[in-house]
């Protein structure tokens, strides 16, 4: 990969001739109210209205569309392609809406010096916000370019065609979109309403388009972070801790400096590094380092095996955020359960990495991090630099699913660059580094209980303990090395995530219908081990004891688990879903049940308010090793408007693989100093022999209505079915994960001891 442009101002940002290009003054514009129609007197002023998507925040059409005189288009985003497809997708929109070619445009993403700010890339919102930005960005400038087109041409627009980039007169004059537009044409704020193409017409969304982002990583190029080579790059590697409470007391860093290439040692208070010309000597000389640097001080890391008592043992802040008790008395058969998951990694394939550029000019990071404005800002704190000195570019890297090391690593990469100026400097982490260092999804517990009367709950109790799900870069405190500079800077107090959404108790509130109800978030302040948003957040534990708890009410109340579940959902389009996974798995037919194998059932719609999404599956158990394998899936989905099924289809198989993974597999292990899982030997993974064949997504298309977000729809669904199957499997209920082989052998106990015949 090329190296890009330093730090680019906006002043050096210039309007060509017959061009639009980007122009950012988006603070000035990013509450602009549309024109409001003249009011009579003692009318009620009325309410603008809002535009949709991100184009709340960042109005302007140039933010998102740029033609240039040549009839080049350029598509900008604030996302950030993590694997999801996203560039594809948005690709697909713009070309739909503009009548361009997707092979005809160009997308940039989430760029400081080129692209709107739209925060993180994170809770499956980039369809919804930035998709919906571009799909009405791209409709408006389409208008423009064809009442552009109507005046040159003394045509009405409505009898003026459009067709790759081209605007078309009945009588066969046309125009190139490069020859009508202007400099000005799009440095207005979009409106709160576009011409959007009817979606009987369209020719590119609802249809699957190749990714574009995978033929790179088939083929071995450069598709990632990690694969970036700059002139005049060097490597960087960091001494960690052997606990990530220890304190550097001292280091004879002279015989490291004197090693053949070795170009610096970067000591700052505990942080330590070595930069050198190539990677293999960088890494001997961080080892070399690491030998004699001494520590002091460790971890006071609380017992692994009773981690669940030990979230319910810690001061929490109780907010109920569903209480509808006051309605009723119940009556009936009371039943309870209580669900724990343990810490869980992030488990990205590669290691995290980043490149940054120190110049004169300023500070350049190439970094997969999910929220490149927000890196920059704690970047900019840590550093005590003005933000508009650093630039933070997005680049892919290999696996992410939340809050990884991604900024952590480009913290690293940035305080190694600032000692070697001029030179990039490019760092990656060691495999026990991602492990024991990033910051880990946090250990749960949910308690349940719920009231049965002639098979239907009349009463249901939920609560859930956690720490925050989100400790993201914003403040310098966010980064791990800013935690172990000589001025330290603190981690800001964690917080609860709003509901909506919410973190911990993301997905916490059933969508099903039930005349009483109480759920209370307890959230958990003090944090044990270093935490923040793993993919989904609360919603995987919350849906896995709502669902598996939803199997054992319809046991007690000898309602088949389908029915049950449908008894108490008034939710149409998650009617059609749970029904639609139900007929094309074949739930209704007989089955010839053998020992060992069962079937599982798990619905949610993720966060209340994206997609709907519903799974069957298969498994085997053995009693004697207490392996689960799961052999077959079949899932539904509901997205809303399915701009490329085949990507929606990536997504959802993407997030029954992980949620396997987390559920049958995942706990972080460590003792009461340190981290034990160093590798994926400690840490063992889903691996290829475990994977189901075959995996069935079926895509309920919903052309015309709002995105929804789709790539962490599928995990609590999954974990709850896997559950639920192994259930049905052995008649054991299992509610604490992983489900394991030791975890399963242990429920199930010896096997019976063979008769003799």
């Amino acid at each position: 990969m090329s190296p890009l442009p330093h730090v680019v101002s906006r002043r050096s940002v210039v309007a060509g001739t017959g061009a639009l290009v980007l122009s950012f003054a988006l603070s000035r514009h990013a509450f602009a109210q549309q024109p409001q129609e003249p009011q009579n007197v003692g009318e009620e002023p009325r309410k603008p209205i809002p535009q949709p998507g991100s184009l709340k925040s960042a109005p302007r059409l140039d933010a998102w569309i740029r033609v240039d005189a040549d009839g080049r288009v350029t598509v900008f985003t604030g996302k950030a392609e993590l694997g999801q497809g996203i560039k594809t997708a948005l690709l697909q929109i713009a070309a739909e809406q503009l009548d361009v070619p997707v092979g005809a445009l160009t997308l940039v993403t989430a760029d400081t010096a080129r692209t709107a700010n739209e925060g993180y890339t994170a809770g499956s919102h980039s369809m919804q916000d930035s998709g919906t930005a571009i799909l009405h960005a791209s409709a408006q400038v389409r208008a423009l370019l064809v009442a552009a087109a109507a005046q040159r041409l003394g045509v009405p627009a409505e009898q003026l065609r459009t067709g790759d980039g081209r605007i078309s007169a009945p009588d066969g004059r046309s125009l190139g979109y490069g020859e009508v537009v202007t400099a000005e044409m799009l440095q207005a704020d979009a409106a709160p309403q576009s011409p959007l193409k009817d979606p009987a017409r369209r020719t590119v969304m609802g249809r699957p388009v190749r990714r574009v982002d995978i033929p790179a990583k088939v083929t071995g190029g450069e598709a990632y972070v990690q694969d970036m080579r700059l002139d005049g790059m060097v490597h960087g590697r960091i001494v960690r801790p052997p606990s990530p409470g220890a304190r550097l007391r001292d280091v004879d860093a002279a015989a490291v400096e004197r090693l053949p290439g070795v170009l610096e040692v970067v000591r700052n208070g505990s942080f330590l590094g070595v930069v050198a010309e190539r990677e293999w000597p960088c890494i001997q000389a961080m080892r070399r380092l690491a030998a004699l640097a001494q520590w002091e001080g460790h971890s006071d890391f609380p017992d692994a095996a009773t981690i669940d008592q030990t979230v319910l043992k810690l001061p929490s802040q109780n907010t109920d955020i569903l209480n509808t008790q006051h309605m009723g008395t119940p009556q009936g058969r009371r039943f309870e359960a209580s669900f724990t998951r343990p810490y869980q990694m992030h488990g990205s394939i590669g290691p995290s990495c980043a490149i940054a550029h120190a110049t004169a000019e300023g500070l350049t990071v190439w970094t997969h991090s999910q929220g490149v404005y927000p890196l920059r800002g704690a970047l900019a704190e840590m550093l005590q630099l003005a933000p508009d000195k650093i630039r933070c570019v997005h680049v892919e890297g290999s696996g992410c699913y939340g809050h990884n090391g991604a900024d952590d690593v480009a913290a690293d990469a940035a305080l190694l660059a600032l000692a070697v100026p001029n030179r990039p400097v490019r760092v990656q982490w060691m495999r026990e580094d991602e492990h024991r260092y990033e910051p880990y999804g946090p250990a749960m517990v949910a308690k349940l209980s719920a009231v049965l009367d002639q098979g239907r709950i009349v009463d249901w109790t939920h609560d859930v303990w956690s720490n925050t799900h989100s400790t993201r870069p914003g403040a310098a405190g966010n980064l791990l090395a800013a935690l172990y500079l000589q001025r330290p800077f603190m981690p800001p107090p964690p917080v609860p995530l709003p509901q909506p959404e919410g973190g911990g108790d993301r997905n916490a509130i059933p969508l099903y219908k039930l005349p009483r109800g109480r759920v209370t978030h307890h959230f958990i302040p003090d944090m044990p081990l270093r935490v923040s948003a793993l993919r989904s957040l609360g919603a995987y534990v919350n849906v896995f004891a709502i669902e598996t708890f939803m199997d054992e009410l319809a046991a007690a109340a000898g309602i088949d688990p389908v029915t049950f579940r449908l008894n108490h959902l008034e939710d149409s389009r998650g009617r059609d879903v749970i029904t639609t996974a139900a007929e094309k798995f074949g739930w209704s037919r007989p089955r010839d049940k053998r020992p060992g194998t069962g079937r599982g059932f798990g619905f949610a719609r993720y966060k209340n308010l994206g997609a709907y999404t519903a799974v069957a599956l298969d498994v085997t158990v053995d009693r004697d090793s207490g392996a689960v394998r799961v052999t077959r899936v079949v899932a539904a989905v509901d997205s809303g408007d399915a701009v490329n099924p085949d990507g929606i289809r990536n997504q959802i198989e993407g997030a029954i693989l992980q949620s396997t993974s987390w559920t049958l597999y995942e706990a972080v292990g460590f003792d009461r100093e340190t981290i034990t899982s160093r590798s994926w030997a400690d840490y063992p993974i889903l691996r290829f022999d475990g994977v189901p064949d075959p995996v069935e997504v079926h895509i309920l298309d919903r052309p015309g209505q709002p995105f929804l977000g789709t790539g962490e729809s599928g995990q609590g669904p999954t974990g709850a079915a896997i559950a639920n199957a192994v259930a049905d499997a052995t008649g054991v209920r299992l509610r604490d994960l992983p489900l394991n082989r030791e975890r399963v052998r242990t429920a199930l106990g010896p096997a019976p001891a063979a008769r003799a015949g």
